[in-house]
């Protein structure tokens, strides 16, 4: 929970980070939970599902390693909320913390776990790692709508777009950090399975880090998260009052999601097995020639971070662009950049430079997410944010889920369990080209019926 700008101040992105730096008691224990997580799940969530088919696992358990992902995503923020208002945000940031480093570990010690017999049947290593998503994910279910709650009240409405760049910045900041010291990692034994057991471990240190932070130095004396959980006539009841403006931005943002989970976990594949592209290079300084040797997976983590080194970059000028011309055409280019990345990096040579060039345009996608979050909580009634974020996100995410479970189908193929014969042969390119075809007709369906938020219209948030 950082701290916001007072109402009617100019947002500015470097804010998170001088309240850091002046080290006000509560920015600086949550600021260092927040990265130690951020780092810990950057680390490894991309290069799972590498680690999922060193384990055994193919393109079906790559699908549906996201599915379950998607699953959780869906299911967790309303038991976490009701968890968090009956023990209290300490106690509650502790367990998820606790939760979250245990199936880090869990994680790491998967390929000693190994298989397990049991009468008729052989469950394979690759479960531990379900397993541990499982417990991985409980730290982020925490607080989602309360942000978003908290930058609603804190920010002018023309400036709501600016105030959700200024927290991205900082949280992703952590997003960079985290696949760069993978790479760095992953850099230090010629086996992935073995290297990747190093980014875990530094992992698990992260998530321990951050859970005894926030227990032993939070303040939660003056949280006031919210009432008890009301139930399922609650969720009803949001769903129902959700603001008429947002249904075309959530049909659009569905689409564009559910292509984006289809390929999601597939992209590492992409550059380790389908293109299989390291760096294998020297580089001449004048202090001397330097020999460069990068596997895939390592190289995967660089462009990762050249990824989000762009978007760290575009994410406040975009909004203030937004401030000029509307949240609507900012939203629809992150958008309609979702949508061609996948059909891009698919047809991409087999050639380092190329793929920094597309993995530097995929982070302009991030341009559009401060003004979609406006986009999203600016219709709200004042005190009602955290609730319609909530109710868009649940909706929008229960309906995502079974999408890295069709990508899985369309790049594996699909067999009869009963006779073997392949029902369909599995292709990298048409899960990519669907994904795109599927994430052009969420960004066209936005642009022609999504709504601007009105002290966005015609460029009066300037």
């Amino acid at each position: 929970m950082t701290t916001e700008p007072a109402e009617g101040e100019e947002p500015d992105m470097f804010d998170p980070f001088r309240q850091f730096l002046a080290l006000e008691r509560d920015v600086l224990v949550l600021s260092v939970a927040m990265f130690a997580f951020s780092l810990g799940f950057q680390m490894t969530s991309r290069f799972l599902p590498e680690y999922l088919v060193a384990l055994g696992g193919g393109g079906l358990v790559v699908g549906a390693y996201t599915t379950v992902g998607n699953v959780i995503s869906a299911i967790y923020p309303y038991p976490g909320g009701a968890v968090s208002d009956r023990i209290g945000s300490r106690y509650a940031l502790t367990l998820f913390g606790l939760l979250s480093t245990l199936g880090f570990a869990l994680w790491l010690v998967a390929p000693q776990l190994g298989a397990i017999s049991l009468p008729g049947a052989t469950i394979p290593a690759w479960v531990w790692i379900f397993v541990g998503l499982f417990l991985a994910q409980a730290w982020k279910s925490f607080g989602l709508g309360a942000t978003f709650a908290v930058v609603k009240q804190a920010t002018e409405p023309s400036k709501l777009a600016a105030g959700f760049a200024s927290t991205e910045t900082f949280r992703r900041t952590a997003f960079l950090i985290g696949p760069v010291l993978a790479a760095a990692l992953l850099g230090l034994h010629p086996d992935f399975t073995a290297s990747f057991q190093y980014v875990l471990a530094v992992a698990v240190a992260f998530g321990v880090v951050g859970t005894l932070a926030q227990h032993c130095l939070y303040d939660a004396s003056e949280d006031s998260i919210g009432g008890s959980f009301e139930g399922i006539e609650r969720i009803r009841a949001d769903l129902r009052e959700m603001p008429d403006e947002l249904g075309p931005l959530l049909i659009g943002d569905t689409l564009v999601r559910f292509a984006n989970g289809m390929v999601y976990a597939f992209f590492i594949l992409v550059v380790t097995q389908f293109l299989e592209v390291g760096v294998a290079t020297t580089l001449s300084t004048p202090l001397g020639t330097w020999g460069i040797d990068l596997s895939p997976a390592a190289f995967f983590g660089y462009l990762l971070g050249v990824e989000m080194a762009v978007a760290l970059l575009v994410m406040v000028p975009a909004a203030k662009v937004a401030e000029r011309v509307g949240l609507k055409p900012v939203v629809a280019a992150g958008f309609l950049v979702y949508a061609v990345f996948p059909i891009v990096l698919i047809a991409a040579p087999a050639n380092p430079a190329a793929l920094v060039a597309i993995f530097a345009f995929s982070g302009l996608r991030f341009a559009g997410l401060p003004s979609h979050k406006a986009l999203i909580v600016g219709p709200a009634e004042r005190g009602a944010g955290g609730r319609v974020t909530g109710s868009y996100y649940l909706l929008r995410n229960v309906v995502v889920i079974p999408s890295g479970l069709l990508g899985g189908v369309l790049w594996a193929g699909l067999s009869n369990p009963l006779t073997g014969a392949t029902l369909f042969e599995g292709s990298p390119t048409v899960a990519f080209g669907v994904a795109t075809a599927i994430g052009l007709a969420g960004t066209a369906y936005f642009v022609a019926f999504g709504e601007e938020f009105g002290t966005y219209a015609d460029g009066n948030g300037a």
